[in-house]
């Protein structure tokens, strides 16, 4: 682990939030949350608020760990972690037609990982929607290292609420974020109405399977465990996901889990038995040099309090992903293409 790895992970602990707030927040965010006395109702009430406290104090994390894009991917043998995550965006770019010259929305886009990637990879100017304004920070000093700052941009806006005129874009997509909508129906209603006609919208859906047993207790505290680490109101069924985009008023052109067919399982960069010095950093060996790091960090004064809770949620979101997907009861790459009538 470099030096500066270590000091760029503990300069953006905590995102916008003060250093002595940080504490705070993880109390606030932590009872949100079922296993902490919070329920689902009230964070669907207040999933903005959640959702931007979650991003505010795991982004850095997530960086350190995952590079610039947050999300899983089907993986072949002998093929890296970061070169599947590329493979997937360009399967989603593929999927949907992109054109060079179309104006394209990522909603969620994190810092902007995909975004950047799928605008290089079609020529396209991809713009991106963010509630969270310590991601977009991030996302524009990355778009101008990468020199896509002309073509791509940024937009503050809740994903339930967008500040765009009707028929704008031309494609839409979403990489594993609209799983923090409060009401599926009505984010997609959103997409739909931003989408211009006879354009298509993909996306990438974190669901429960159809072997999810809501009355099993094990399946529950899995469930549980994903929501708390991922700062999620309710984890929706895949029948529920693509209810709601007919709801909306979509056509139905394709829809998969896609972790069914990946020849590795798409848990493998965080599976405890599993060791890769390409994503070294997912691994248990990582993990633990994280832990031990951040807990260092936080008792020098150099991130700030709470750090070492955040990375024992995430730790635990990291078991709750990995018993999801050896019991097939979840799944972070149910896809689907829809397009808006003519």
């Amino acid at each position: 682990m470099s030096k500066a790895g270590a000091l760029d992970l503990a300069s953006g602990l905590g995102g916008k939030i003060a250093k002595d707030d940080v504490l705070s927040a993880v109390d606030k965010y932590e009872k949100y949350h079922v296993c902490f006395g919070g329920e689902e109702e009230e964070r669907k009430a207040n999933y903005s608020d959640m959702v931007n406290k979650y991003y505010d104090l795991v982004t850095s994390f997530y960086e350190y760990g995952w590079g610039e894009s947050f999300h899983f991917a089907p993986r072949w043998k002998g093929e890296s972690l970061q070169e599947s995550i590329k493979r997937h965006e360009h399967f989603l770019a593929l999927q949907l037609g992109l054109k060079p010259g179309q104006k394209v929305l990522d909603v969620g886009c994190g810092i902007g990982g995909p975004l950047r990637e799928i605008a290089r990879f079609s020529l396209t100017s991809v713009t991106g929607l963010n509630n969270n304004e310590y991601q977009i920070g991030r996302g524009k000093v990355l778009n101008r290292m990468a020199g896509v700052d002309r073509k791509c941009d940024f937009v503050k806006a809740d994903f339930m609420k967008m500040p765009f005129s009707e028929n704008h874009f031309d494609a839409v997509y979403a990489i594993e974020a609209t799983c923090h909508a409060p009401d599926a129906v009505g984010c997609y209603k959103e997409i739909y109405r931003v989408l211009k006609p006879g354009q298509c919208f993909a996306a990438y859906e974190w669901c429960m399977t159809d072997s999810y047993d809501p009355n099993n207790e094990e399946h529950q505290k899995i469930k549980a465990e994903i929501e708390l680490g991922n700062g999620l109101p309710d984890i929706r069924l895949t029948t529920q996901c693509l209810d709601a985009v007919r709801k909306a008023g979509f056509e139905i052109i394709f829809e998969k889990d896609l972790a069914a067919d990946s020849p590795l399982p798409w848990y493998l960069p965080l599976d405890k038995g599993h060791f890769s010095l390409s994503s070294f950093r997912l691994t248990a060996v990582g993990r633990l040099v994280t832990k031990n790091l951040v807990k260092a960090l936080e008792y020098v004064g150099l991130a700030p309090k709470g750090s070492q809770r955040v990375q024992a949620f995430l730790e635990k979101a990291a078991e709750g992903l990995v018993a999801g997907g050896k019991k097939d009861i979840f799944t972070p790459m149910y896809f689907f293409v829809v397009r808006k009538p003519l």
